[in-house]
């Protein structure tokens, strides 16, 4: 496993005990990972790295290599005949779900009257 991996168990950026929580807002949080899991998750079939990254837009090589490394290693991820969520990165992005709604209602929120969630 990567050193640099956020691991439950271990100190991770924002916690010292590495609560599990915490390890996955690390890893989460990292530059264009969440774009990847998004780009995967929306993909009609495997991409292959040159289709991943051209879907990523901006993002560099390097980067993307170590991302594709992270989340392979964190078992987010699988490569066989292009990239692919597993089912406990599919079942990641099932749990996110409720988060996008609620980003959406405090996105309406900031811009509409402050005194209320909707």
């Amino acid at each position: 496993m990567a050193a640099d991996l956020p691991t439950p168990g271990r100190p991770v950026r924002g916690s010292t005990t590495g609560r599990p929580i915490m390890a996955l807002f690390d890893l989460i949080g990292r530059r264009w990972v969440l774009r990847v899991l998004w780009e995967l998750h929306r993909a009609e079939h495997p991409p292959t790295f040159r289709e991943l990254r051209t879907a990523c837009g901006d993002i560099s090589s390097s980067v993307l290599t170590r991302r594709l490394h992270e989340l392979t290693e964190a078992g987010l991820i699988a490569h066989d005949n292009g990239y692919a969520l597993t089912p406990l990165g599919t079942r990641l992005i099932d749990h996110l779900q409720p988060l996008t709604r609620w980003a959406e209602e405090w996105n309406q929120h900031r811009a509409g009257d402050s005194d209320r969630m909707i």
